[in-house]
């Protein structure tokens, strides 16, 4: 009875939905884990304490993406934006 309520078309959107959220939260779970300076997971690298690792730092918090749109206008449609905003 629960699986003739849950399986129907109608609720194929709402699997998507939740399932890319559980993705991307997956995702950046792996990122922190896997790249962050200031996460240490065995017992040897928490016992180093503070580290100042600037240069590591930089490289995790500027990653690829942050660095191709950097330049990038901000605007979804600009072409749009500027007709109706810009006086002629």
């Amino acid at each position: 009875m629960a699986a003739n309520r849950w399986i129907r078309p109608e609720v194929f959107p709402l699997f998507a939905s939740v399932g890319v959220a559980v993705g991307i939260c997956g995702m950046q779970l792996v990122r922190n884990i896997t790249g962050n300076p200031d996460v240490r997971v065995t017992k040897q690298n928490r016992a180093a304490g503070v580290l100042d690792n600037f240069s590591e730092g930089e490289k995790y918090s500027q990653h690829t993406l942050r660095k191709f749109v950097r330049n990038k206008s901000s605007q979804i449609m600009p072409s749009v934006n500027n007709f109706f905003s810009d006086p002629k």
